[in-house]
């Protein structure tokens, strides 16, 4: 059960994190460079991650953390992928 000062909590983070999300969407958008556009898709993925972590708080279920870990992974592999990609031409040596 989750307490009322809790519960402002939560909306004040989620608020945050998603207003977060939006702003990076808008740099991924506009970025003037491409390392701008990298480092925007990774902190999106560093505020989608924490917005499935305040789920799993909010819903109780822990299986919003195994799910927020295995997307830092996917986020974290593809990050590196693409700064490879820009720095390289290929992914694959």
């Amino acid at each position: 059960m989750i307490t009322p000062m809790i519960s402002v909590a939560l909306i004040f983070a989620f608020a945050c994190f998603g207003l977060g999300l939006l702003l990076n969407l808008w740099r991924v958008l506009t970025g003037p460079a491409a390392s701008d556009r990298i480092l925007a898709l990774d902190t999106m993925v560093i505020n989608a991650i924490a917005l499935l972590i305040l789920l799993g708080i909010r819903q109780g279920s822990a299986i919003y953390f195994e799910v927020s870990m295995l997307f830092a992974l996917v986020g974290f592999v593809s990050t590196v992928a693409y700064c490879r990609f820009l720095l390289r031409g290929d992914v694959i040596e």
